[in-house]
C-alpha cells in the first residue's frame, strides 16, 4: 500500500477549515424576517429553520435536512479522507455530487428570499450567516483533491 504525500496543501488547510465552518454556519442568522418592519424582526438559521419545518412538512424537512448538514459535510469528510488516502479515488463522482445537492439548499433560501420580498407584506434581509454558508458551499465544490 503507497501512502500519499503528507505534505500539506492549502486545498487540505481549506477542507479542514470547513470541518469547523460548517456547523458555525449552521447556527449563524441566514436572514432576518418579520412580518412589517414595525414588529421587529426575527433572525432564521439552517438549524431554527430546519426546527420549524420539522413541525409543518416532515418530507420537505428532509430533503432540506440532507442538502443542508448531510451532503455537505459528507463532502467535506470524504475529500479529507481522499487527501490523506484513506478513500478511493472511485468515490470522487459521488462527492461531486454531493457538492451539488448542497446547493440546493442555497437555491431554496434564495427562493423564499425572493418570493416573500416580492409580496411586500414581510420585510425580509440578508445577514451574514447565508454569505458564510454559500461560501462554505462553493469552496467545497471548488476544492479539488489532489
Amino acid at each position: 500500500m503507497q501512502f500519499p504525500s503528507l505534505t500539506a496543501t492549502p486545498g487540505r488547510y481549506v477542507n479542514l477549515a470547513l470541518v469547523i465552518l460548517f456547523p458555525i454556519a449552521w447556527f449563524a442568522p441566514l436572514l432576518r424576517a418579520g412580518l412589517l418592519p414595525v414588529f421587529g424582526l426575527d433572525e432564521v438559521s439552517v438549524i431554527s429553520g430546519l426546527q420549524s419545518l420539522w413541525q409543518s412538512d416532515v418530507v420537505l424537512a428532509l430533503v432540506v435536512t440532507f442538502c443542508a448538514i448531510f451532503a455537505p459535510m459528507l463532502k467535506v469528510l470524504g475529500r479529507a479522507l481522499r487527501d490523506f488516502g484513506l478513500l478511493d479515488a472511485r468515490a470522487e463522482p459521488a462527492l461531486a455530487v454531493l457538492g451539488k445537492l448542497a446547493m440546493a439548499d442555497i437555491f431554496l433560501i434564495a427562493l423564499y428570499v425572493v418570493l416573500v420580498k416580492g409580496i411586500g407584506l414581510a420585510t425580509v434581509e440578508t445577514a451574514w450567516g447565508l454569505y458564510l454558508f454559500t461560501g462554505c458551499i462553493l469552496a467545497s465544490l471548488f476544492l479539488k483533491t489532489p
